[in-house]
């Protein structure tokens, strides 16, 4: 089925946040040479305007369609109606559950650090998090699943993104993950990401055949690094070599 488009008061808006968005982000000088109003007067008060009503976000210069703007993308599966759509702060408690259930299978390592971190930092999005996005599946309004892709610290791993996904058992066998996975891929290539990445053990083997199902390559296996239940695990290390747009 087909998303759910922010709405719009006046075509300028819309002009103004397809530009925007189209781009991942601009900065007000871009926004003006585009020449999209006949009145160039009213550009800074329509983005003022904008950034009130949550649409548009502004850091160090760069406007950015905010978070909570995003469309929203509506699918049919066996489970019912899913809804695709960027994570909102109120769902950080279903996403450290959904994140809490996939690591008591200790099949994925990640998510219960990813899930601590959340935990102990109550935060799931601000100002100093802007390299983080999470993107939920929801299904009456409870989040079924997540997906995060975060930037690294180190500025000469700024190309590259780490990505989670997770889904509640129930509803693995209905397609969600693969949306996710499309919503959360397309943001890191609008963000410029060159690389995209994700380790799993190798006991995980419907954790890597979903990933190689969407193209993902396996790049190195370390032996042995996990102990899980008293065995050593070997960790899979995959990727996604992405085609990014120019940032």
């Amino acid at each position: 089925m087909p998303g759910q488009q922010p709405t719009f008061e006046t075509r300028d808006r819309r002009r103004i946040y397809e530009f925007v968005d189209s781009r991942g982000g601009t900065t007000y000088e871009e926004l003006l040479d585009a020449d999209l109003l006949t009145d160039p007067d009213r550009y800074q008060q329509l983005v003022a305007v904008m950034k009130r009503d949550g649409l548009l976000e502004e850091d160090d210069g760069v406007l950015r369609p905010a978070l909570e703007a995003g469309i929203e993308e509506v699918h049919d599966t066996d489970g019912g109606e899913v809804t695709i759509r960027p994570a909102r702060q109120e769902d950080i408690s279903g996403i450290i559950g959904v994140m809490r259930q996939v690591a008591d299978e200790k099949r994925y390592i990640v998510a219960e650090d990813v899930a601590n971190e959340l935990a102990a930092d109550s935060a799931l999005m601000r100002g100093d998090l802007e390299d983080r996005r999470f993107f939920v599946a929801t299904i009456d309004d409870e989040v079924v699943g997540w997906c995060g892709v975060e930037r690294p610290q180190l500025e000469k791993l700024a190309h590259t993104a780490e990505l989670t996904l997770g889904i509640l058992e129930e509803y693995r066998d209905d397609g969600i993950g693969g949306h996710l996975m499309q919503r959360a891929m397309s943001w890191a290539e609008k963000e410029g990401f060159h690389k995209v990445y994700n380790s799993v053990p190798a006991t995980n083997v419907p954790g890597i055949e979903f990933l190689e199902d969407h193209d993902w390559d396996t790049e190195a296996i370390r032996r042995n690094h996990y102990q899980i239940d008293g065995e050593f695990v070997d960790e899979v290390m995959m990727a996604y070599r992405t085609s990014p747009r120019s940032r």
